[in-house]
């Protein structure tokens, strides 16, 4: 308790002449500052990625493709195949007593970026009579739903925003013909939303298809995925494969969100380095505009543990409070910022977990940054530190 009373004398010493050391000081803060608000900023792109994928894809829900097929966009299910699909046991059930599967096809057609005018892909989606039962989250902000066997299509707000010629009343142009935006929708942050949707029968041949994508399917329970994949092998007939649809989604964003998470550390920590030597030299600097301070201290009894434990925490608020800034400007600048990959546009999630990440870094670079002066601190005689005065 002795020593911990010393502690706590040492450290409300140092933070109070922290206002003498005011510029020294921010030194610290800034750097930390910046450090951990360009690593959330890069690995709030991830967090924005997994959450649109993740969204709705519950532990029961199923996705088939064609054998061999690695996505949506490489499969192709005849009509026979999917009514084989639809019609296995395990499946949940709506009212009228029908499995509650549906079909979809996926394609693209080129458009525009915005406001750079750059060329871009949008996604189409069809979906089949239990599309919209399939995703709850979707639901029209503004107009219509489109109709089944019309050549017309919902847009998603997303979509909408970031690129060219996609209001209401207008048209995407696909094979046969073009298509009216009859309105828009929201999905819960669903990656939907960056997708044109209309109808899967009708917009199949105006997207050049023959075959459905996929089949997505509710199992009766999560546990019924082994017996569901047993039921589809057993028609050699028809070759397709099935996957639990949060397991495919990971593996379609591994390769995006670990990207960005290696872009995010090696950025993170090659500007940690600087952080870190920033923190060396204003310590140093305290150290030495202390020396009265710490010559005193001694004197009269105080340990060196309590002196060098005074310059840790004195680091860890600095970069604590780096940190807390640092995170609040991610947050402001980028939660919920859009950015375009590819065919798809993800909003960008700064969330208290990434904080929590930033705090961790901030918590590294004190400890590093504090380890030399803090050893300096310690091991200051008192007829050292009068000398240095």
């Amino acid at each position: 308790m002795h020593g911990l009373r010393q502690i706590l004398t040492v450290t409300a010493l140092s933070f109070r002449g922290l206002h003498n050391r005011i510029w020294s000081s921010l030194v610290v803060v800034t750097g930390v500052g910046f450090v951990v608000a360009v690593l959330i900023s890069v690995l709030s792109l991830t967090a924005g990625i997994t959450r649109s994928y993740a969204v709705g894809a519950g532990p029961q829900r199923v996705i088939v493709l064609s054998a061999g097929a690695r996505s949506e966009g490489d499969s192709g299910l005849s009509h026979e195949a999917a009514n084989f699909i639809k019609d296995l046991p395990g499946l949940t059930k709506v009212q009228d007593g029908s499995p509650l599967a549906d079909t979809e096809v996926v394609g693209s057609v080129p458009t525009t970026k915005k406001l750079s005018g750059l060329n871009a892909t949008l996604m189409v989606r069809g979906l089949g009579p239990k599309g919209l039962l399939l995703h709850p989250g979707l639901r029209i902000v503004s107009g219509r739903m489109f109709r089944p066997g019309a050549r017309e299509a919902i847009i998603g707000i997303a979509a909408q925003q970031q690129f060219a010629d996609l209001a209401l009343g207008q048209t995407v142009t696909l094979h046969h013909g073009r298509w009216l935006v009859v309105g828009a929708f929201k999905a819960d942050g669903n990656i939907l939303e960056s997708q044109l949707i209309a109808d899967a029968d009708t917009v199949m041949p105006a997207l050049g298809h023959k075959t459905y994508s996929s089949v997505i399917a509710d199992l009766a329970s999560p546990g019924r995925f082994a017996s569901f994949k047993r039921d589809l092998s057993r028609n050699p007939a028809f070759k397709v494969t099935a996957e639990r649809q949060s397991d495919y989604y990971a593996r379609a964003t591994k390769t995006f969100s670990g990207f960005f998470q290696a872009v995010a550390y090696i950025l993170g920590g090659l500007m940690a380095i600087g952080a870190v030597f920033g923190t060396v030299n204003t310590l140093y600097s305290a150290v030495s505009a202390r020396a009265r301070e710490i010559a005193t201290l001694r004197a009269l009894g105080f340990g060196a543990l309590a002196v060098a434990t005074s310059v840790m925490l004195e680091a860890l608020f600095l970069s604590l409070t780096g940190a807390i800034l640092g995170a609040a400007i991610a947050w402001l600048l980028f939660d919920g910022h859009q950015k375009v990959l590819g065919n798809d546009v993800f909003s960008l999630s700064v969330s208290l977990p990434l904080a929590g990440i930033g705090i961790v870094w901030a918590c590294a670079i004190a400890l590093l940054g504090a380890a030399l002066p803090s050893v300096r601190a310690a091991r200051m005689t008192i007829a050292v530190a009068l000398r240095t005065v």
